[in-house]
């Protein structure tokens, strides 16, 4: 490699291993001990990824003696390739992290199958009458809801017993989203989201309303209060206390992702010019705007999702042009991690924040390495 094709590389060109995938990837999942990544595909099947990096970036960075500066060679060995799955269904897989490195996937034919790290299929107890629609897992209760748009079932890996949640409100389930604890399960059906309690026998404790489905649930990390993007645009965010909800919108593009920064005390959702962001310490209810955080520059391309850093306060977006930065959280300044490619579908860190994973709308996945000095 010459040394002007060395200096035109990108920070994604040298932090980076990407594969090219037949298929859009739709979502993604880590694996609860952040052994593997897993990219859910528009042609039925999952793409697995190691996170082990046989070349990670501290072994290949370098401090120069005489100037102090710091540099980071690129990689010498190509990724080592993913493990697909079989084809699970017409459409992405919902999928869910369960045991250590495995994960829950629903299927076409009403199944949910537990995929292993090295990408074998096996059944589960849980079988619904149609497609799974809505899934999640809790691994610390041991428990999975699973729905097919119509039937909501809660199974425990404890006792092996699979029962089903009575039905409230109309409309069809669109998604199912547990509490941090695994104490809690959210089910979005219809314009609503119904909160139960799963300590004993599953009993209804709140019915928040929009006035547009919610088409997702995110939990803040202390499940004070759920974020969900709405079916026709913008969001909702509700407080579980005293069930007081409100919506935000007027949004350039459809809000497609929100999610919680615990270190930053904050909502940030995709949909606009760039990073939106509000404080929950003035949250967004009632038409409150004083705790909006003008977060990284304003372009002319729409932000397609982000994702909150589970231990800094930073945020991570994904543009519909392909390009990836990371930001402070109430600050302009931002990296740019990648320029450009195929639109950002997906991002999520992992757990200790060291990786983070993309997906595109032209098949692209990737995982992202950053050393460990670089967020300082």
């Amino acid at each position: 490699m010459n040394q002007q094709n060395i200096r035109n590389l990108t920070l994604f060109d040298l932090l980076a291993r990407s594969w090219t995938l037949p298929s859009a990837v739709e979502a993604l999942r880590f694996s609860t001990d952040s052994s593997v990544a897993a990219f859910a595909c528009a042609n039925g099947t999952i793409a697995l990824a190691s996170l082990a990096d046989p070349e990670p970036p501290e072994s290949r960075v370098r401090v120069s003696g005489d100037l102090g500066q710091t540099t980071i060679r690129p990689r010498e060995k190509p990724a080592a390739p993913l493990i697909i799955t079989e084809r699970l269904r017409d459409g992405a897989p919902l999928i869910a992290a369960s045991g250590q490195s495995d994960f829950l996937a629903g299927a076409s034919d009403g199944r949910v199958v537990r995929v292993t790290a090295t990408g074998e299929v096996d059944n589960t107890a849980i079988r619904l009458n149609g497609a799974i629609m809505a899934l999640d897992h809790a691994r610390g209760q041991g428990l999975t809801a699973a729905s097919d748009g119509a039937d909501v079932l809660l199974a425990s890996a404890s006792d092996g017993i699979v029962r089903s949640l009575t039905r409230h409100g109309g409309g069809e389930v669109a998604a199912l989203g547990f509490s941090p604890s695994g104490r809690q399960l959210a089910v979005c059906r219809g314009n609503e989201i119904s909160i139960w309690t799963l300590v004993g026998e599953p009993a209804l404790i709140r019915t928040v309303s929009f006035p547009q489905p919610p088409a997702a649930v995110r939990w803040s990390a202390d499940s004070e209060w759920i974020a969900c993007p709405l079916a026709s645009g913008g969001f909702g965010v509700a407080r579980l206390t005293d069930g007081k909800a409100g919506t935000v919108g007027d949004f350039p593009a459809m809000v497609r992702t929100v999610s919680w920064s615990e270190r930053a005390d904050a909502l940030i959702a995709s949909g606009a010019f760039r990073i939106a962001a509000w404080s929950m310490k003035l949250p967004p209810l009632e038409g409150e705007t004083g705790g909006a955080l003008v977060t990284g520059r304003p372009g002319l391309v729409v932000v397609e999702a982000v994702a909150g850093h589970p231990t800094r306060p930073l945020a991570a977006a994904g543009f519909a042009n392909g390009q990836i930065i990371v930001a402070r959280i109430g600050e302009r300044d931002e990296l740019l991690v990648k320029p450009s490619g195929g639109a950002v579908t997906a991002l999520a860190w992992s757990a200790d924040g060291r990786h983070l994973a993309a997906g595109t709308a032209d098949g692209g996945a990737s995982l992202i390495t950053f050393p460990a000095q670089m967020f300082k």
